[in-house]
């Protein structure tokens, strides 16, 4: 951790923070839907570095939830309803403040793109960052790699041109099922400009480069051309 966020960070908050991400390691230890610990590691480390440049914020609160964001999706879990009782539980045994257990699930239940497809949720600071990182996580080399990884493990078929992507989406169709390349188009190559943070814009322009490369030489080859 950079040593000006170290100092943002007091003793008891930092143990508190290994708790948890030993909690979300056992959490995700069995999923193979690219919404493992490594992506939680991920994101928590991109939102330490838009951390740096947004200094009003709390970085306890950000920190926590980063490594809580995936811990109720229902994505990942079976039942949402007990992962939330479970999580609410868990946070209240770390005597966190009912303030900062409502800060964290008001960023974790409202940040994914699908919540935001009828209407966009507004977001605390600490939520913006936190839904920044894990957009950046979505995009780029490991976005690409995340979503064909995703895209198998839902038995979804690579690409079908006479298949078009959807341009009108909402919270139920969202989750039907597409081809991975149509995941592209509608959600990934959008999400550049979605994002809040300048820390976060700057970071997604070479990461959206890459995959709007890797589309097109994807495409080209489907097609048999050399």
């Amino acid at each position: 951790m950079n040593t000006k966020l170290a100092a943002r960070i007091n003793d008891q908050q930092q143990s508190v923070i290994v708790a948890v991400q030993s909690y979300v390691a056992q959490k995700l230890a069995h999923d193979f839907s690219g919404h493992d610990i490594a992506h939680i590691e991920r994101v928590v480390s991109l939102a330490q570095t838009i951390l740096i440049n947004e200094s009003n914020a709390d970085a306890f609160i950000v920190i926590l939830s980063a490594y809580l964001h995936d811990v109720i999706d229902e994505k990942v879990v079976a039942d949402v309803n007990q992962a939330v009782s479970e999580l609410r539980d868990y946070l209240f045994s770390l005597n966190l403040t009912q303030t900062q257990i409502n800060q964290i699930f008001d960023i974790i239940e409202n940040m994914s793109y699908r919540k935001n497809l009828s209407s966009v949720k507004k977001l605390s600071l600490e939520g913006q960052i936190v839904q920044d990182a894990d957009r950046l996580d979505a995009i780029g080399a490991i976005g690409i790699g995340r979503t064909f990884y995703y895209g198998g493990n839902r038995h979804n078929i690579m690409h079908n041109p006479a298949i078009s992507p959807r341009t009108q989406l909402n919270e139920d169709n969202y989750k039907q099922p597409n081809t991975v390349i149509n995941h592209f188009y509608e959600k990934l190559f959008l999400l550049k400009d979605m994002l809040n943070t300048s820390t976060a814009k700057q970071l997604a322009k070479q990461r959206h480069e890459f995959m709007l490369q890797f589309v097109n030489q994807f495409e080209k080859e489907w097609r048999g051309e050399a």
